[in-house]
């Protein structure tokens, strides 16, 4: 059984998709396993996938029955195959640092510690670095993610044996919730307090449009959450105040 399942969804991502892989066979730490998800690629992601895999064990392959739309369901069809004791996420577009695994592993010893997460660097869609780090708190509650996503998914990873197999809801904002969730039961998140990932910002991602995120984060609190109006009000206010903050690194 591999220590780390890191599970990443692809949809037509040839254009990244051997960096994002080569980011996870660099790690120092190296007992993992890397299922990669194909959601109904046309371009030549199954191909790059195929010889990845050749070449190296750890790396597994599925496919959705047919195109999704979300990785939601490629995420969640590698959380269910998924053999090692630490659930992480990456997407095809975005990439690690080498020490990664290696830092966040000692942080799970904390009995409490169900989530460990990162720093991360923002890119331009062309690979442009620029020092843009998201920084986010050392320790994080449930009350603390109600005033919104501190955790970037590309560094989050869960531990199963503390709170099982947790799967994404197949709404917008799906790590989110799913965080959240995790959290609800008590536990926390640490951060190693360092920078461990490298997020693409691709221009035009529905993601990047505030008003349409805000609306996704206001479903969540009053649909998913059930939050009173006045309590909803009160985390949107710190999630825009946050938000507006993200945007402007």
């Amino acid at each position: 059984m591999s220590c780390f399942s890191i599970i990443m969804p692809c949809h037509n991502g040839e254009k990244y998709l051997a960096g994002a892989i080569e980011s996870v066979i660099a790690q120092t730490y190296t007992d993992w396993e890397l299922i990669i998800v194909d959601d109904g690629s046309t371009d030549a992601s199954v191909d790059i996938i195929r010889s990845f895999s050749k070449k190296d064990p750890r790396i597994r392959s599925f496919c959705t029955e047919k195109a999704s739309g979300s990785p939601t369901v490629p995420r969640n069809i590698g959380i269910e195959n998924a053999q090692g004791r630490f659930i992480a996420f990456l997407d095809c577009d975005d990439m690690w640092l080498p020490s990664k695994l290696e830092k966040q592993l000692p942080l799970f010893e904390h009995e409490k510690t169900a989530v460990v997460f990162s720093y991360y660097e923002k890119m331009t869609e062309e690979g442009k670095r620029n020092n843009r780090v998201v920084k986010s708190p050392s320790k994080v509650s449930y009350h603390t993610l109600l005033q919104g996503n501190c955790i970037g998914n590309l560094t989050g990873v869960y531990d199963i044996q503390k709170v099982g197999k947790v799967f994404q809801k197949k709404i917008h904002h799906e790590d989110y919730v799913m965080w959240m969730e995790i959290l609800a039961g008590g536990w926390i998140a640490e951060n190693t307090c360092s920078c461990e990932a490298i997020y693409r910002e691709q221009k035009g991602s529905t993601s990047g449009n505030k008003f349409v995120v805000f609306k996704w984060t206001w479903n969540i609190y009053r649909n998913e959450l059930k939050l009173s109006i006045g309590k909803s009000l009160f985390y949107f206010a710190c999630y825009a105040f946050r938000a507006v903050l993200k945007f402007l690194k």
